[in-house]
């Protein structure tokens, strides 16, 4: 059935599955990590400690990936990414008493290198895959990329719980370790050998955007995600434990579950943004679904300073807010593709993945501090205030989703 199939599509599965194979265990071994050490009696701060160089590392990888992926082509770098995370899982397998917050934060640094090595090889390669003139086709590959990314990220939580509870956790990091190691072998032998290596080399300092779309596009997606992580990433769950009396289980239950209709709903996005022409949309879309998702942390805060149920504004809201959230995060990812230079994707795309990860850490530092401090509601005022920037940032992006490139190969925006 495969072999009927064109080199593109084929090449697109192989792609999907590995990145597919690596989320699964992304998910599933940040759960394990949580579970396991909070059941040695590790504090809920060095828990978090654990997880610090796993995000920092993702914003000096994304720049450096990028460059890396454009000489020596995106399947070695996504093969990286897989080899990394085996040595990462491995490095788990030790002794328990080797198991110190210096050895994880390590493991985890390792962990979070392969990440970005292995997502901003995967959004790059389809660029490669798809014609220049199917920008509607494009829309709905990335899309399907991103969220069921998104929706396998939440089952593997379930997973690293379920496979902590029925076999423990060194079996279950080696199952893990074992499967990955499976998937890396079939992409070093189907992947292709060239994918995404720049015809032209660029510089180490070319790794710093010069598109003026690409720029203002990385600006958006820093605000959109530090909105994000200002509120769910610590406030959140801590609230729902502390405040609301939810079980562990109940708030990680609660948590996966969004992740999971997260990247469901962003891969049905191109239904949803495109419904009325059929054709991908252009920078034009992003400020008005960012102003819609910027009101609702808004009146979320608003009717918690009111007195509103707590258990019911959170529910609610954060339903909305996921749906929401996840068709402007899967426009951006669709723009960041078809805004990227072809020769030499990586670059833009790797720019662009840094200033996620960029966000990520800014709203998780936030998210602590702005609750110890003033409380959730704060994190929601805030946080709305962020998406608010990201509307204004992205009002100057192109009308266009394509931009022209350069004698140099770079991207420049068109309007």
């Amino acid at each position: 059935m495969l072999a009927r199939l064109s080199p593109d599509v084929r090449q697109y599965l192989l792609i999907t599955g590995n990145y597919w194979a690596f989320t699964l265990t992304d998910g599933a071994l940040r759960m394990l990590v949580v579970l396991h050490f909070h059941e040695l009696g590790y504090s809920p701060l060095q828990v978090a400690l654990l997880f610090l160089f796993y995000e920092i590392f993702g914003v000096v990888t994304n720049l450096v990936g990028g460059w890396l992926g454009a000489h020596i082509g995106l399947n070695r770098t996504m093969n990286i990414g897989l080899a990394m995370q085996v040595v990462a899982l491995s490095m788990l397998l030790v002794p328990a008493t080797w198991l110190t917050v210096p050895w994880v934060m390590g493991a985890q640094a390792l962990s979070g290198i392969a990440k970005d090595l292995n997502k901003m090889s995967a959004k790059s390669s389809i660029k490669l895959l798809v014609p220049a003139d199917r920008p509607g086709t494009l829309f709905r590959w990335v899309a399907a990329l991103t969220g069921s990314k998104n929706a396998l990220k939440g089952i593997g939580f379930f997973l690293g719980g379920a496979l902590l509870t029925a076999i423990g956790f060194r079996p279950a990091v080696a199952v893990m370790a074992v499967a990955l190691a499976l998937v890396l072998v079939l992409g070093l032998a189907l992947l292709k050998r060239d994918l995404g290596k720049a015809r032209s080399k660029p510089k180490f300092r070319d790794i710093l955007s010069k598109s003026r779309a690409i720029n203002l596009l990385s600006a958006a997606r820093l605000f959109l995600f530090g909105a994000r992580d200002v509120w769910f990433v610590v406030a959140l769950p801590v609230f729902l434990a502390q405040s609301l009396g939810w079980d562990f289980w109940q708030v990680g239950s609660f948590m996966a579950a969004w992740v999971i209709g997260y990247g469901i709903v962003q891969s049905a996005a191109p239904f949803v943004i495109g419904r009325r022409t059929g054709e991908a949309p252009g920078g034009r879309a992003a400020p008005g679904w960012a102003t819609a998702l910027a009101i609702v942390p808004a009146i979320m805060a608003f009717m918690l300073v009111r007195q509103f149920s707590p258990q019911v504004v959170l529910i609610a809201g954060l339903a909305v807010f996921g749906v929401l959230f996840a068709i402007n995060s899967a426009l951006h990812s669709y723009l960041i593709v078809s805004y990227a230079a072809e020769d030499g994707v990586s670059l833009d795309v790797g720019f662009y993945y840094m200033a996620n990860a960029l966000g990520r850490l800014l709203g998780t530092v936030l998210s602590g501090w702005v609750f110890q401090v003033a409380g959730l509601d704060a994190c929601l005022w805030i946080s709305a205030l962020l998406v608010g920037l990201a509307a204004v940032t992205s009002a100057a992006l192109p009308r266009s989703s394509v931009v022209r490139t350069n004698g140099s190969g770079r991207s420049s925006s068109s309007a």
